[in-house]
């Protein structure tokens, strides 16, 4: 059977595969402590998920608009206003199941043979399997240790070249935890002017999950790229709602009518019921983040003190996210085979750093979505590997 090539360039997020193992080899009787996958261990606040309970005994069964029902589209606008002070026209908000589909349909628009597309690196995997997806050279924008795991905006304006048609930047970052200040970005967007035919993809998906003071600079702030810039953002990671599949996205005026198409093609609508779970989240009491994140930011603490004990070992604090991106290039090991190792013969469940890029060896990612219990477990178990 003959299929069309692209799909043979399609990568994965190994972190699922990375899960799958763990739960393979828990249901054999394996005592596994999983850092891992990326997402927050506690339960969805009860009022979203009576919110959605509400909804499905209110009859709220059907179809909805394609572009998400207008009072969702109304409250990440409201949303946005509240927290950055940026005007955003409900019309232009997409509501999406989960924020991969964004990525995928940004991807989609600019990507073709002959084009370019830069993307963070290490960062999210399924960017650079996207591209290569759509035939489009993946251009990484180099993410570095010695940079606070910020993007450097001298860096990437330098990598843009007349083939040049996406740029994705991601802050607060996977999987590094880093933040990019406002003076890098101002410095970004300033030298964007001279490229008016690049858009953008803003990748915002952790804007709330900041630490040590960090403020969230949304490109959203920027007037002056506001038409070729597409955000992502969504509920997954801030409100503890991975499995409901909720995203949204921002698009400028040209954009939007694709995307839309795009959605009555591959999707038709999100969930109903979810939608109006996802209100609540927006419009209701933030109580549940607020301590979520209290209790993040203790575990990030922890995590990286105990990491800096490690033989081998040196982790930098992140600043935002709930990742730690240790360097491990001390141990003298390759990080893939080390993460395989810890997983097979310690129990503990990482991921390694060339799983996120080119430059993401010498290094392993650790989630502290986990408790601060499990945590101490888990670097104990990496500590006695590494001295046995």
């Amino acid at each position: 059977m003959q299929t069309i090539a692209g799909f043979d360039r399609i990568g994965e997020e190994n972190a699922f595969a990375v899960l799958a193992r763990a739960g393979a080899l828990a249901a054999q009787g394996r005592d596994i402590i999983n850092l891992g996958i990326g997402q927050p261990d506690f339960p969805t606040p009860p009022n979203i998920v009576e919110a959605a309970v509400r909804a499905l005994r209110d009859g709220q069964h059907g179809y909805t608009p394609a572009t998400g029902i207008p009072a969702l589209r109304e409250a990440v606008a409201a949303d946005l206003l509240r927290r950055f002070a940026a005007e955003v026209s409900p019309d232009s908000v997409l509501i999406v199941p989960g924020g991969k589909v964004t990525m995928f349909a940004a991807i989609l628009m600019f990507g073709e043979p002959g084009a370019e597309i830069l993307y963070p690196d290490p960062g999210f995997p399924i960017y650079r399997s996207m591209i290569e997806f759509t035939g489009a050279r993946p251009v990484p924008i180099p993410i570095r240790e010695e940079n606070a795991f910020a993007f450097s905006a001298e860096e990437t304006l330098a990598l843009i070249s007349p083939q040049t048609r996406l740029v994705i930047l991601n802050s607060p970052a996977n999987p590094t935890g880093g933040v990019t200040p406002k003076a890098e970005i101002d410095r970004l967007v300033a030298g964007l002017e001279a490229h008016p035919e690049v858009a953008i993809l803003s990748d915002e998906i952790y804007d709330q999950m900041l630490y040590d003071g960090a403020a969230h600079v949304s490109l959203l702030a920027y007037p002056e790229i506001r038409d070729r810039l597409i955000l992502l953002n969504g509920w997954s990671k801030t409100y503890a709602m991975t499995g409901w599949r909720m995203g949204w996205s921002v698009w400028p005026g040209p954009l939007y009518e694709r995307a839309r198409k795009l959605a009555v093609n591959a999707w038709s609508c999100v969930n109903a019921p979810a939608q109006f779970a996802a209100i609540e989240a927006l419009t209701g009491p933030q109580d549940a983040v607020t301590a979520m994140l209290a209790e993040f930011d203790a575990r990030r603490k922890l995590v990286v003190a105990l990491l800096n004990e490690l033989p081998g070992v040196s982790c930098i604090t992140p600043k935002g996210a709930f990742y730690a991106f240790p360097n491990i290039s001390g141990t003298g090991r390759k990080a893939k085979p080390l993460a395989a190792a810890l997983l097979e013969e310690a129990g503990v469940a990482v991921i390694g750093g060339p799983d996120f890029g080119l430059l993401g060896e010498g290094y392993i990612r650790l989630s502290y979505a986990n408790s601060q219990e499990n945590i101490r477990r888990a670097v104990g178990r990496m500590r006695d590997f590494l001295e046995g």
